[in-house]
């Protein structure tokens, strides 16, 4: 039976070192033990096990990771979801074991948590990645843990970390907001010149925007690739996969808001409607998605 490989680095500072922190967990076969009597609990086990090439007794947070991140990468992977609702009641516990199951779930939101992270790094304003980092992984864990998560519709996955993100953007916001003018001086003389990492995150969201079919043209512009198109498409992509938007209510916002916008006219004889209609869809999606992103009282 095969081993399963190592989690691999995803980025440097915080991230780096959960991934060495998860090594140690996966080796402590206190931790195996806790992790078998979860799923066997649960009546997850026999499908953990099949999709991991592993026996049941042999199960450990190695496997939960593996079953959580289906190397597939199917998005509607129904094991998928009912690991992590069933990870998600048990974080939301007092013993612990729910601190575990967090660490878990902080785990296998990693790829995630990078992305948000990147999204909210600015050239300017006391925040390095590092620190944003810390922040992302501080705010999934209390997301985690609040119990709100596993008794939601849709994907945990995706309201896990639309959650998050709300966090993350509340307390930057208000970190912005106490040293406005320092940041807005500060931002005047940022280098609009994109780097590597930034050229790598518009290539991967406008590659993904392609293929859902939210880009109106074939190539995309220079202007397409700002940051507020870029963040707009996140928005909207993360919607489709949470269940908020449906892939036409979401080409309805994408291809409306964007320097060359398809009129309602081109965008109804595409998809077989009137004009009228397809602005009212355009309407009722943006109403849906901002009702989707409104901040919510910390708990």
């Amino acid at each position: 039976m095969p081993n399963l490989p190592p989690t691999a680095h995803t980025a440097r500072g915080i991230f780096e070192r959960l991934d060495v922190e998860w090594e140690g967990l996966c080796a402590d076969t206190s931790v195996q033990a806790a992790v078998t009597d979860w799923l066997v609990a649960d009546r997850l086990a026999d499908d953990v096990a099949a999709v991991t090439d592993s026996w049941v007794r042999g199960l450990g947070p190695a496997q939960l990771l593996a079953a959580l991140r289906p190397p597939n990468g199917a998005v509607t992977d129904a094991l998928t979801d009912a690991v992590l609702r069933a990870l998600l009641r048990r974080a939301a516990g007092r013993d612990r074991s729910a601190t575990l199951a967090a660490r878990v779930i902080v785990q296998a939101m990693i790829p995630a948590a990078v992305r948000m992270t990147r999204g909210q790094v600015r050239p300017f304003g006391g925040r390095t990645f590092d620190d944003i980092g810390h922040m992302t992984i501080a705010a999934l864990y209390v997301v985690a843990r609040s119990g709100r998560i596993h008794t939601r519709p849709g994907r945990p996955a995706a309201n896990l970390a639309l959650d998050t993100l709300r966090h993350v953007c509340r307390e930057l916001t208000a970190d912005r907001e106490e040293h406005g003018e320092e940041l807005g001086a500060a931002e005047d003389l940022a280098d609009s010149t994109p780097g590597p990492a930034e050229l790598a995150e518009a290539q991967s969201v406008s590659a993904a925007a392609a293929a859902a079919g939210l880009q109106p043209t074939g190539a995309v512009s220079e202007g397409e690739a700002d940051r507020a198109r870029l963040e707009l498409l996140e928005l909207v992509l993360d919607a489709m996969g949470s269940g908020t938007l449906s892939s036409a209510d979401a080409r309805a916002i994408a291809w409306h808001y964007t320097t060359d916008p398809v009129t309602d006219i081109v965008a109804a004889t595409r998809t077989g409607t009137t004009a009228a209609a397809w602005q009212r869809r355009r309407s009722r999606a943006v109403a849906r998605l901002s009702a989707s992103l409104q901040l919510r009282p910390a708990a």
